[in-house]
């Protein structure tokens, strides 16, 4: 069964995107999903949603932000290392509670369950990035102020 794009509807999504300074959203609506994710070159792309009708996308993957490099996360950190915090949402990461103010934490801290280890901006509200164990601050993979996907890794915590 054949599905048709909705182009205004994608380009509606496209300026939502634009305007939010978010990259990535996504629409559903019953039987369609549209996703439209930001691209390093600043393109948009139509891709189907996880489970969704398959239709040809021009480009895969979600990158970080267009015109900015995805930051570098070392081949052996992954969301399945036992120590990783990673984000629950797309926006954007502040290692402080304002400009110019200490961070949250640095390498070598200990932290105790539930405390505030970043923030993480995603429509205008800061959402608090908390340690999901006790433990010691092993590594912080992102630099402040820098846009992160859902499921991106953020720190380690062992």
């Amino acid at each position: 069964m054949s599905k048709t794009i909705d182009n205004d509807s994608v380009r509606r999504l496209a300026e939502l995107l634009d305007e939010t300074g978010l990259t990535e959203i996504e629409y559903d609506n019953g039987d369609v999903r549209i996703r439209v994710a930001r691209q390093q070159a600043g393109a948009m792309v139509y891709a189907p949603a996880p489970g969704a009708p398959s239709a040809p996308a021009e480009a895969g993957g979600t990158p970080h932000q267009a015109g900015g490099p995805a930051p570098e996360i070392p081949a052996a950190i992954s969301a399945d290392h036992p120590g990783a915090v990673t984000s629950p949402m797309v926006g954007t990461v502040y290692l402080s509670s304002e400009p110019g103010a200490a961070a949250f934490i640095d390498v070598g801290d200990s932290v105790s369950i539930g405390q505030t280890l970043m923030l993480v901006e995603a429509m205008k509200t800061f959402n608090e990035i908390k340690a999901p164990h006790a433990g010691t601050v092993k590594q912080i993979v992102v630099e402040n102020g820098i846009p992160v996907e859902f499921g991106d890794v953020l720190a380690i915590v062992e």
